[in-house]
């Protein structure tokens, strides 16, 4: 009988902050009392946003609260073939299509999703797979959506068909991380609520994929003063300024209840 696998995550879009740490502990502690292995990956498809730098500060403040992983980390920005060979495969099966429409141009329904974005309409939903192809290789710039419509699973109402690759990213978090976890034997994703939304969707993907579900878990999240959760974009303080501050580890592990690992 294989271990549990585990892993913790993170995006290099900025310094690691107390939420991170949470779930990082968190994912820790539950590998090791299921006698299983902890995995560190660096989600950085976004190389718009992504830094080299915010990885290894991101790695070095993980080993300097006392975390181990198993090594290699996997680095999503090395492994985009095996995301566009998934897409592909789901293209065959015709659950995606590329959609043409920029971000300004796409139709929009009433409803918002759990990002806060208006429904795409499905203009590009009915241009055939041969017209696709054609746009394609003239070099028109395109996503990929799922089409709902033929899916017909219940993160429709919720998510629309929701983009799963972006232009010029070449992926998105969904379709990378599904194909992340099955790649890398991941048997318990733990994360934390703000993600919740968006598991039907991995789900969904696993089942037209072919892939095994991982058991789910979502924690409540680290909240600022105000209630708030924390959060690189609104400037939450990070692990690296509070050991500016003096702060030790030891500390940080027993004010988030981790007093060991």
């Amino acid at each position: 009988m294989m271990s549990p696998v585990f892993r913790f995550a993170p995006s290099p879009n900025g310094h690691l902050h107390l939420g991170h740490a949470y779930s990082a502990l968190l994912n820790a502690r539950m590998a090791a009392e299921a006698g299983g292995r902890l995995l560190i990956r660096i989600e950085d498809t976004d190389q718009t946003r992504c830094t080299t730098e915010f990885t290894r500060d991101a790695l070095e403040d993980l080993a300097w609260l006392g975390l181990e992983w198993e090594q290699p980390v996997r680095i999503q920005s090395e492994h985009m073939a095996d995301y566009h060979a998934m897409l592909e495969k789901l293209w065959a099966l015709s659950a995606i299509y590329p959609c043409f429409c920029s971000r300004k141009e796409a139709p929009r329904l009433a409803a918002i999703d759990p990002d806060g974005q208006p429904l795409y309409a499905g203009k590009c939903r009915s241009i055939s797979q041969e017209e696709a192809r054609k746009r394609i290789t003239c070099g028109m710039s395109h996503g990929w959506r799922i089409d709902m419509s033929a899916a017909g699973d219940a993160p429709a109402s919720v998510w629309g068909d929701v983009v799963i690759a972006k232009p010029r990213l070449g992926s998105s978090y969904h379709i990378a991380v599904v194909t992340d976890d099955a790649l890398q034997g991941v048997s318990h994703v733990v994360r934390g609520k703000d993600i919740e939304a968006a598991t039907p969707i991995h789900q969904l993907l696993q089942r037209l994929l072919g892939l095994p579900s991982p058991a789910y878990v979502h924690h409540d999240l680290i909240l600022d003063n105000a209630g708030l959760k924390l959060s690189k974009s609104s400037g939450s303080t990070s692990l690296r300024s509070l050991r500016a501050k003096g702060v030790s580890a030891a500390q940080i592990r027993a004010r988030l209840g981790f007093p060991r690992i």
